[in-house]
C-alpha cells in the first residue's frame, strides 16, 4: 500500500470506509468516492486527521458512466493511472421471486455489477497501458458462492461480479495485475441494518429473531478491510472474511448432494417463516 495511488468506492462507510482507514494508514495515497456526500466528507476527514493522504475525493453514483468516466478523466488528468483498484460500493435486497419487483432486480444489477463494470472499464485500461501492474478488488459476497434463501436478485449480481473477477484473475495476470474477490459473509454495517427485506415484516419476532442472530455472528468492517490488505499482499484470489464461509464453499464444493439437501431445508425453511407471517 505505501505509495500506492488507491481507488476505493463506497468510501462513506462500512467496509469502504474501514478499507479507505487501513490503506490511509498503510501509506496509500487515496482516491475515494461514494454516493453519500456527507459520510464521504466524513471519511476524509477522519483520514487526514490521521496524517493519511487523500488525493481526490467525490460523491456520485456508479451506476451513472459518464459521472465516473469524468472522475477518471479528471483523476487521470492530475495524477496518472492508478495501481490499486477497490469496488467496495454495493447495496442489497433479498425476498422470494414472487415478491420481488422488476426495480429490486434492476437495483442489485445496476449498482453491485454495473457499478464496478463501469469502474474497471474506466481505471483498469489505462493500468493495463502504463505497464506498472498493479491490483484490481471486487467485493461479491457469500451469496456469490453460495445458494442462500430469497438472495436471488443479490445473487445475480454478485455471482456476475465473481464471473467478471474469474476471467479477469487470468487475462490481467500477464499484465502484472492481481484480481482479489471478496467473499464477505455476515459483516456489521449499516447495510446489514437498512437490507431491503421484500415482503416480510421486519419487526415480526420471528424475524427480529433472524436479523438478530445475523448480526451476532457479523464481524467488524475493521476485521474485513485488515483481511483486503493481508489478501492483495500475499495475492490471495479468493478473500474470505470469516471461517464460516470459507468452510461452507468448500463443504459445498466437496460434498455436493449433502449441500443441496441443506439448501432446500434451508430454502423451505425461510418460506415457512414467510408463510405464517400471512396467515
Amino acid at each position: 500500500m505505501r505509495d500506492a495511488k488507491v481507488l476505493i468506492t463506497g468510501a462513506a462507510s462500512g467496509i469502504g470506509r474501514a478499507t479507505a482507514q487501513a490503506a490511509g494508514a498503510a501509506g496509500a495515497k487515496l482516491i475515494l468516492t461514494d454516493i453519500d456526500a456527507a459520510g464521504l466528507d466524513e471519511t476524509v476527514a477522519g483520514i487526514r486527521r490521521d496524517g493519511g493522504v487523500v488525493l481526490a475525493a467525490e460523491a456520485f453514483d456508479i451506476t451513472d458512466y459518464d459521472a465516473v468516466t469524468a472522475f477518471a478523466k479528471k483523476v487521470h488528468e492530475a495524477h496518472g493511472s492508478l495501481d490499486v483498484v477497490m469496488n467496495i460500493a454495493g447495496t442489497s435486497a433479498w425476498g422470494t421471486v414472487e415478491n420481488l419487483e422488476h426495480k429490486h432486480w434492476q437495483r442489485m444489477v445496476d449498482v453491485n455489477l454495473m457499478g464496478p463494470i463501469h469502474v474497471i472499464e474506466n481505471f483498469v485500461p489505462p493500468m493495463v497501458r502504463a505497464g506498472r501492474g498493479g491490483s484490481l478488488v471486487n467485493v461479491s459476497s457469500a451469496a456469490g458462492l453460495l445458494a442462500l434463501p430469497w438472495h436471488a436478485a443479490y445473487s445475480a449480481s454478485k455471482y456476475g461480479i465473481r464471473g467478471v473477477s474469474e476471467v479477469l484473475r487470468f487475462d490481467l495476470d500477464q499484465h502484472g495485475i492481481s484480481v482479489h474477490l471478496v467473499v464477505p459473509g455476515a459483516v456489521d454495517t449499516p447495510l446489514v441494518h437498512s437490507v431491503e427485506l421484500v415482503g416480510v415484516d421486519r419487526e415480526s419476532p420471528k424475524i427480529r429473531r433472524l436479523t438478530e442472530s445475523f448480526t451476532k455472528h457479523a464481524v467488524s468492517p475493521e476485521h474485513v478491510a485488515a483481511s483486503i490488505l493481508r489478501g492483495i499482499e500475499r495475492n490471495r484470489f479468493l478473500i474470505y472474511t470469516s471461517f464460516d464461509i470459507r468452510f461452507g464453499y468448500w463443504w459445498a464444493r466437496k460434498f455436493a448432494l449433502p449441500y443441496e439437501i441443506v439448501m432446500r431445508r434451508a430454502s423451505a425453511r425461510f418460506s415457512r417463516l414467510l408463510a405464517a407471517q400471512h396467515s
